[in-house]
């Protein structure tokens, strides 16, 4: 049972959800900065992305082994959009580091983001030219496959923030540079089905900043 949401974060889930894995880092902030969003039904952290069949955290971190530190983001589709994960993926981190996240560094700590359906992918594509352009022509690390194997990781990792005596600790470095607007870089035939969910007055009050998921409450926003 998910600590925050109190929903199942194995599945099968709802029939009205879809899914993605991403990394951005240190997996503890970045799970807590998605199930904050409003219409995500669950997340879990775990790993992806590498060689060996169920890794543990030792493993993981050894570098050896390939994986990323990963979430599973599951939402609503009737609350949210592909493309509002893609702008939280873009926007909680910096995506221009390779192999590493502020002082976390290793080939576990790169940024990614696995796909399960090529529409997911041309909407990454899109959302990761328009802000490199809004980043000021610098280079985007994401490492974009299709969906790798997902292993949970152990219990005590699972939405850690907010668990009894959580280190407070994120190394997720947020630029502060806004997405731009969807209508801006979404595919012309992807507009209507990818359309995103949060407007901008979302965006303004709640995008990611520096330790934001330190100093936010653990609650789902209400938006």
């Amino acid at each position: 049972m998910h600590r925050v949401l109190k929903t199942k974060f194995h599945g099968p889930f709802p029939e009205n959800t879809d899914q993605v894995i991403v990394a951005t880092g240190c997996f503890w902030g970045s799970e807590k900065a998605f199930w904050r969003m409003p219409g995500v039904y669950t997340t879990a952290v775990g790993y992806s992305g590498g060689k060996k069949d169920n890794p543990t955290y030792e493993q993981v971190c050894s570098g050896r082994t390939g994986h990323t530190e990963a979430v599973l983001v599951v939402w609503d589709k009737d609350r949210l959009s592909f493309t509002d994960i893609v702008r939280m993926y873009l926007q909680c981190h910096n995506p221009t580091q390779v192999n590493g996240q502020g002082n976390d560094h290793g080939t576990q700590y790169r940024t990614a983001l696995y796909y399960n359906t090529e529409e997911q992918k041309k909407v990454a594509e899109a959302a990761i030219r328009s802000y490199e352009k809004s980043l000021g022509g610098r280079k985007i690390a994401t490492e974009l496959k299709p969906e790798n194997r997902f292993y949970y990781a152990e219990d005590y990792h699972q939405q850690y923030l907010a668990s009894p005596g959580a280190r407070k600790y994120c190394s997720a470095q947020p630029q502060g540079v806004q997405l731009e607007p969807a209508e801006k870089w979404l595919p012309a035939d992807l507009k209507k089905v990818f359309a995103p969910k949060l407007g901008e007055d979302f965006w303004n009050k709640h995008a990611p900043k520096p330790h934001c998921v330190l100093n936010d409450p653990h609650e789902q926003i209400v938006w």
